[in-house]
């Protein structure tokens, strides 16, 4: 039977379907049938007698991996794939700690803590240790936080290493070490582990069991990683460990579209294949089956730029297609007109579904202009990675509920619903709970559901209420091993009496409260009947792990699927839509100004660019502003250089008659647009010649003014600040102003050459 499925294969996918042992690598180009291979792979090994408890596949997202576990039991049938070890890195490693992070101290109940209850925790110490809270941003130690676990720098280990101290103080927040050594503290006490915890942990248990890495290193045969490239150095580290008795690892991945760096992605690590593996075999799937010719023609001669990367030629037998279009606008409220006018008449000309349509930016502010056309032109929209289901407050409530009825030591849960629905147990009295329970070294459930505790250390009108919240909870608790989800949580949203709270709403949001309320539990309903039906787990525990685990691709509404999908194009990697429009293409916007002077930044900005227009099927289209309103003032912009890296060939001017534009704004009418809007501007003709009068006054790039003028007067050996690099010394300084650069030598981050009008930078 699986022979019909090969023939669905290419020459190149047959290879690295059936050639199962030893190292692999299977670099897989954009819409190569990355996914297909993959799955025919797995299916392939289970045709060959390979036991499913056998096979190890790791992905990045619950969609991949449910997508492909679906497809692989389409092939070899339900039974033969059930058992199965395929889910994101995190979710594979959480089971592996529930059965065995008691060896680290952890119950298996642990919580695992989203974005939100790190960022809460972090806020409540920063508070506790009278921080600014305006210097010492949760965010942006969080960020902190998660960079050094990721490199697998215990809080322990982070003040003693020099590089991180220093830029801690550079960044003007030297007490970070301390926040994460409290945080660290109050995660163990709470008996929970947020993301970064999930790689660590299994590295230090691997690291000091080593009969536990034994045993899971003997648990499996086959070991393959989908989006390698997307790995990190946790991430690197445990795969090594657990493929390398058997060695048969298979790694697929792209590193032309490695592009998350800032998330600790390491693309050495697919680059370096070959040294850590130097008999490994090579795959290239290098026949894209999504675009059109241009597209991947266009796209293979930005990414032959970059000099660090695996060398493929990407190619397609679809239609020549459309000539990639580059659209030119005055100003940057104009592309917005541009972008919707195009979308209608495109949809109506070719009698497409909204859903076909993209609009991709670098960062999430530009969503803003065309998010007022869109609506105005009653287009209906969705932002891809805004606020998620999950994270509406009335979600968040309910679930903290259920997550302290799996693990009553979960403070974050405890200190969110003690006193909601009110019970009279303000934030005076929670902290002094809390200070209570670290006296006795005990969690806060501890404290007050022990008559013991609570009648020697707590007043008799405060056990009075306490008593009321642990008496709702009790019942449940009981029961949440036993019972279903479904059982649970509405059990628990009627007697914590949060539905009584919502039902008495009368204004609109408050309506909208309870019925997210009602679809949150018909979910849970559908999960409990879908386990069930499949022999699953069914209990609460199991579903809030699949809750704690979702990444933004599992979260599409079905109301949200025939919208047009306004997204940063890091959102879009894995994607892909009929007619892609990537906006915003100007210098020192696209690519990021804070890239353009470091090498390997700047490569990651191209591949970046290369994913946005790998993401389209039939078109792209590319549009800049010659003027962008930035923090109040219109300053001048100019294309970026990614257009130009683009051979001629494949790019067309609709607004010229093809010729390419010369740098004076030249706004001409879209063919086909309707009623002409795309070509009025949005200011009045004569203000608008007012406007270009004044740009063409303009020196070519807007200089700050007097409050913020750069210092050209910098010279080498100065030391100097910089708002994210830290402190460095400079090594030369070359150029007139305002175009005057200087090459400094930060301690945290290495050389970086700075355009001194954008750098910001404070002589010390």
């Amino acid at each position: 039977m699986f022979r019909d499925y090969l023939k669905e294969l290419n020459e190149a996918q047959q290879a690295a379907v059936i050639n199962t042992d030893g190292p692999a690598m299977v670099i897989a180009g954009a819409g190569s049938g990355k996914t297909r291979v993959l799955t025919y792979r797995i299916a392939y090994l289970l045709q060959q007698g390979v036991p499913a408890h056998r096979i190890l596949a790791l992905t990045f997202t619950n969609k991949a991996a449910g997508e492909m576990k679906e497809r692989i039991m389409n092939i070899v049938g339900p039974e033969k794939a059930r058992s199965l070890w395929m889910g994101t890195f995190h979710s594979i490693f959480a089971r592996f700690l529930r059965y065995d992070g008691h060896y680290l101290g952890y119950k298996s109940n642990f919580t695992i803590y989203d974005q939100d209850n790190t960022r809460s925790l972090i806020r409540a110490i920063i508070r506790e240790m009278k921080l600014d809270d305006s210097v010492y941003k949760p965010a942006s130690i969080a960020a902190r936080i998660s960079h050094a676990k990721n490199n697998l720098i215990t809080a322990q280990q982070y003040g003693a290493v020099p590089q991180i101290t220093e830029s801690d103080k550079a960044s003007r927040v030297p007490e970070a070490a301390n926040i994460y050594r409290h945080y660290a503290a109050r995660c163990f006490k709470s008996n929970a582990m947020d993301f970064d915890d999930l790689l660590m942990n299994i590295n230090i248990l691997f690291r000091d069991f080593p009969g536990v890495l034994e045993e899971y290193r003997n648990r499996f045969d086959y070991v393959l990683v989908d989006e390698y490239q997307d790995t990190n150095y946790a991430q690197y580290i445990i795969v090594h460990k657990l493929s390398e008795k058997h060695r048969n690892l298979c790694v697929v991945g792209d590193d032309a579209q490695s592009i998350y760096s800032f998330r600790g992605a390491r693309i050495e690590n697919i680059l370096n294949f070959e040294k850590d593996y130097p008999d490994y075999r090579l795959f290239k799937l290098e026949q894209n089956y999504r675009s059109t010719k241009n597209i991947v023609n266009a796209a293979n001669s930005v990414i032959e730029k970059n000099a660090g990367q695996i060398r493929k030629t990407i190619f397609s037998k679809n239609d020549e297609g459309e000539k990639i279009r580059v659209i030119q606008t005055t100003i940057d409220s104009e592309e917005g007109i541009v972008t919707a006018s195009d979308i209608i008449d495109t949809r109506m000309r070719e009698r497409l579904n909204w859903k076909d349509f993209a609009i991709l930016y670098r960062t999430n502010a530009q969503s803003r202009i065309f998010e007022e056309m869109l609506r105005k032109r009653n287009i209906p929209y969705k932002i891809y990675g805004g606020q998620s289901f999950y994270e509406r407050k009335e979600i968040r409530d309910l679930i903290a509920y259920l997550r302290l009825i799996v693990n009553p030591d979960d403070e974050e849960a405890l200190r969110r619903v003690i006193n909601y629905p009110k019970r009279g147990i303000g934030d005076t009295t929670v902290q002094k709970l809390m200070e209570l329970a670290r006296a006795l070294e005990v969690s806060i459930w501890s404290v007050i559901s022990s008559p013991e505790l609570s009648a020697r250390h707590l007043a008799p009108a405060l056990r009075t209420k306490v008593s009321q919240f642990t008496g709702l909870m009790l019942p449940l608790m009981a029961v949440a091993e036993t019972a279903t989800a479904y059982d649970i949580a509405s059990g628990m949203a009627s007697a914590s009496g949060i539905i009584t709270e919502l039902k008495q709403g009368q204004v609109p949001e408050e309506i909208d409260r309870l019925e997210n309320l009602q679809e949150l539990l018909n979910g849970i309903k559908e999960f409990t009947e879908s386990a069930v039906t499949n022999g699953e787990p069914a209990d609460i525990a199991t579903w809030l792990q699949s809750v704690a685990l979702l990444t933004d691709q599992d979260l599409e509404k079905p109301e949200d699927r025939d919208k047009v999908t306004l997204m940063t194009i890091h959102s879009a990697k894995g994607l892909e839509f009929k007619y892609v429009y990537i906006v915003g293409l100007e210098e020192n916007l696209f690519p990021s100004a804070m890239n353009i002077f470091n090498p390997r930044e700047l490569e990651e900005e191209r591949r970046l660019f290369y994913v946005a227009l790998t993401r389209a099927c039939r078109r792209v289209t590319l549009s800049y502003a010659l003027n962008r309103y930035k923090w109040g003032s219109l300053e001048r912009g100019s294309p970026s250089r990614f257009i130009g890296e683009i051979e001629s060939e494949f790019l067309s001017y609709p607004q010229t008659g093809g010729k390419p534009f010369r740098q004076r704004a030249v706004f001409e009418p879209l063919p086909g647009t309707d009623s002409g809007e795309a070509a009025r501007p949005l200011t009045p003709p004569a203000k608008m010649t007012r406007l270009r009068d004044a740009r063409d006054r303009q020196p070519p790039s807007a200089v700050p003014g007097p409050s913020q003028a750069p210092d050209y007067e910098l010279e080498e050996g100065d030391r100097v600040r910089h708002e994210r690099f830290g402190e460095g010394v400079v090594v030369s300084v070359e150029g007139e102003p305002p175009n005057t650069t200087a090459l400094i030598d930060f301690k945290s981050t290495g050389t970086k050459k700075l355009l001194l009008r954008f750098a910001k930078l404070t002589r010390i």
